[in-house]
């Protein structure tokens, strides 16, 4: 109660003048109750038309980079640009219109699977979420459960699978349309055939828009415009999979680890 008792109040302009979508970190700082240092210095251009993937191990400040992207926070210094804008100047209900989300901890509410994707567009009609469900590969699975799109799932979605509350979550996304893209892990939970189809739908997703993902499957990084590896909040490297893969490095050495665990068995 304190904690949120103390917590300031965001407030900025409730019209954007930006020019474009791209998203730009200038020497970020950001930490958790002013003692807890995630990101240090962090700079980076996520340009509109292209996917930037932010990697590296874990607690590098990925998933915390995407938050403040999104102003769920306000960076200690430093200036988070969108269009030019600085985002800390804009109202943070206006700056979500204009971002879809997928973390990968999906929050759904003891409603029907229709009313869960509307979220995403409150005045959707009914056709416009199913259209959103096709075009994300869902409406097959969905019209299997009891009641279709009717079916009350429980509360944050208890009903379903883990990956069948990721997908609603990009279902929801697909529906929303936004210019902004953030997806975190956005297909952990899913097995290898339903990831290949969730891809396909998260291209559709991500057409023409600034799209910042945290991945770490290879398949996933490797198509990339851009990647960012992140460690311990800092910035390590910036480049394509082919330019960072042909230097050593940190990233060069995760895709090695993670090319051996894929081919590791039993003996």
């Amino acid at each position: 109660m304190k904690e949120l008792e103390n917590t300031k109040i965001q407030q900025g302009k409730e019209n954007m003048l930006n020019q474009g979508f791209d998203i730009v970190f200038q020497d970020v700082n950001f930490s958790y109750n002013h003692n807890e240092s995630v990101l240090n210095g962090v700079s980076f251009v996520a340009k509109q038309g292209e996917v930037t993937a932010l990697v590296g191990p874990s607690g590098g400040g990925k998933s915390t980079a995407l938050k403040v992207a999104a102003r769920f926070g306000d960076i200690d210094s430093g200036k988070i640009t969108i269009g030019g804008e600085d985002i800390s100047k804009i109202d943070p209900e206006t700056l979500l219109k204009e971002v879809s989300i997928v973390f990968q901890d999906v929050t759904l509410f003891n409603n029907t699977v229709l009313e869960n994707i509307r979220i995403g567009k409150k005045d959707a009609t009914d056709e416009e979420v199913f259209f959103a469900a096709k075009a994300a590969k869902c409406h097959d699975f969905i019209m299997e459960m009891s009641n279709g799109y009717n079916t009350l799932i429980g509360e944050n979605g208890s009903y379903l699978s883990g990956g069948e509350r990721q997908r609603l979550s990009i279902v929801r996304a697909l529906l929303k349309n936004a210019p902004i893209v953030l997806l975190d892990e956005a297909t952990s939970s899913l097995d290898i055939q339903n990831e290949t189809v969730v891809q396909q739908a998260i291209s559709r997703l991500t057409k023409n828009k600034t799209v910042i993902v945290v991945a770490h499957r290879m398949r996933t990084i490797a198509n990339a415009d851009k990647i960012v590896l992140l460690k311990e909040g800092k910035v390590h490297q910036i480049g394509t999979h082919k330019e960072l893969i042909s230097h050593p490095g940190e990233y060069a050495n995760m895709i090695t680890l993670q090319s051996q665990s894929a081919n590791w068995k039993l003996s």
